[in-house]
């Protein structure tokens, strides 16, 4: 799939330090260029700072339509953007985007190992991210396996999600007019692995 090779070959330059989009014109300059929005794939993001989607898949303004949650969940809202996008845009691909050392699945592994007091809205997050990691924490995993397990677990159930509670999903699925993968951030390597 020729979106997914585009975020591949941009996130091996961002490795590279071989850059090619950020830097061609001052950011105003691009601003003024675009009219329309023409995304070619969906990022359904963590919100983590240390994430800058658009800098670590080298795309340009306009490229992507990025959705940012905390532990990237799916939530109504989410659900809604996504579904926006797929309608209004085409959108070909969706990107369940994780990252190494997420500090929404930590808060969900301390909330259910410590039985951590946390507010309403910060359970709104870790309530669904809970399913991901209630099957891991009976497993005595040393705390860093459970970390890249449970990121991962969360990743892909994300995807299952996204692959099952929309009608508008299913349908550009059923027409082989969308996929959805899972992907991995890796804080340290600055590497995306795909997972699905």
């Amino acid at each position: 799939m020729q979106a997914k090779k585009r975020l591949i070959d941009g996130n091996q330059r961002f490795i590279d330090g071989t850059t090619t989009l950020h830097h061609q014109l001052p950011p105003h300059k691009h601003i003024k260029n675009i009219q329309d929005q023409k995304p070619f794939a969906i990022i359904l993001g963590c919100s983590d700072s240390r994430v800058p989607i658009e800098t670590i898949f080298d795309q340009n303004f306009g490229d992507l339509f990025i959705i940012r949650i905390a532990g990237n969940i799916v939530a109504p809202s989410q659900m809604g953007s996504v579904e926006f996008a797929i309608s209004k845009f085409k959108t070909v691909l969706i990107v369940v985007l994780g990252h190494s050392n997420c500090g929404a699945i930590n808060a969900t592994i301390d909330e259910c190992i410590n039985k951590t007091h946390l507010s309403s809205s910060l359970h709104s997050i870790t309530d669904r991210i809970k399913p991901s990691i209630l099957p891991l924490i009976n497993l005595d995993l040393p705390n860093h396996e459970l970390m890249n397990k449970a990121v991962k677990v969360n990743i892909i159930n994300s995807v299952k999600q996204l692959q099952s509670q929309s009608t508008i999903i299913k349908e550009s699925m059923k027409n082989n007019k969308l996929k959805i993968i899972g992907a991995n951030y890796s804080l340290a390597s600055g590497m995306v692995q795909f997972l699905t």
